[in-house]
Parts: C-alpha cells; structure tokens; sequence
C-alpha cells in the first residue's frame, strides 16, 4: 500500500518579516521628499526610463508645451486600464513668453506637495485591491505642434469604462498648476456582468 505524503507550507513571524524585508530593502529604498518617508525604486531600469522621462517633461513644461501627464496601471496580461491617474497643468503662459518671475514659497508649495502625496498614500483605503501583475505606462498630452522624441509612441487615451474617479488636491508654484485626479475600474459593473 502506497503512503501519501502531505506538505504544509509553514511559515513562521520571523521568516515572514524576512521576507517582506528582504522585498523592501531590493525593491525600494527609503527616502525622505517633500518632508515626508517614501519609498523610491531601486530597480535601474525603472530609474533609467524615469529619469528619461522627467528631462523629457521638464522641457516640455519650460517651453509651456505640456498640458497633461497621465500614469497608466494595466493588467498585465490584458492589458485593461485599472487604474489613470491624471495630473493636468495650468501654465501662466506670460512667464513662458516674457520670462517674468513669480513668488511663491517653497515652504508653501511644499506644503501643497505634501498633501497631495498624503491622498495618494491614503488612496489604498479606496483604490480596489490590485491582485494581479500589473505594469504602467504614461502618457503626456502636448500642443499639437510638439515633435515627440522617436521613444515615444502615438497612444490611445486609455480610458476606463464607467469609472469611478476622485478628484485630489492640487498645488499651485505660481507658474504651473497641478491639479489631480485618479479614475480606477468600477468594480460594480463586475457584479452586474455576474448577475
């Protein structure tokens, strides 16, 4: 008579805080910005396409040529858009022609900064839980007469169907607005394909 052997897979507290730290420390690498912890990647190709990004939009937004960013979460194998949040920008188009400055503590913007960054933390608390392999992308709304660099690609708007959206903070340096916006996937209309 065979015997059959049954495998539990056990873990302990400490191999648990383990695991989860080990995560962390390869993952993600804590930092102090806008005078609050965060936890910024570690991975060097995420850094590499960030940094590409932000010069890319950092010139886009001192010519005035940018009016939106938008971050892109997608299933990873379908590829619908759970998630889109929106950054749209206001620019005080006489700073751009003229150059004229504007004032504005940095203390002040922080502040703002900050708040936005405590809402998007928080956001966990109404965001639905995303238990699958995602991947992001992003996409940058220009003026028209705006040459994309050959990295970049023509995309759809990624939209999501009947979402639910909840507008953020937003924050203000006198010469860019920032206002903010996250729509994420209904979850009811699931139920509602169930019924």
């Amino acid at each position: 008579m065979a015997s059959k052997t049954v495998a539990k897979d056990i873990i302990t507290l400490r191999g648990s805080a383990a695991i989860v730290s080990e995560f962390f420390e390869e993952s993600f690498g804590k930092v102090k910005k806008y005078g609050l912890p965060l936890l910024l990647t570690q991975d060097e190709g995420v850094k590499s396409f960030i940094a590409n990004l932000t010069a890319q939009l950092s010139e886009w937004l001192e010519a005035g040529k940018l009016q939106r960013i938008v971050l892109v979460i997608m299933s990873k194998s379908t590829n619908e858009v759970l998630e889109r949040w929106n950054f749209s920008i206001e620019t005080d188009n006489e700073v751009v022609e003229t150059g004229v400055s504007r004032e504005k503590s940095d203390k002040e913007i922080m502040r703002e900064i900050q708040a936005i960054m405590r809402q998007i933390a928080s956001s966990i608390t109404y965001l639905p839980c995303l238990d699958e392999p995602c991947v992001f992308d992003v996409l940058a709304y220009t003026d028209k007469d705006v040459a994309a660099p050959l990295t970049w690609i023509e995309s759809d708007p990624k939209l999501i169907s009947n979402p639910q959206m909840v507008k953020l903070h937003s924050f203000d340096t006198k010469i860019h607005k920032v206002n903010t916006l996250v729509s994420y996937k209904n979850d009811d209309d699931d139920e509602l394909d169930e019924q």
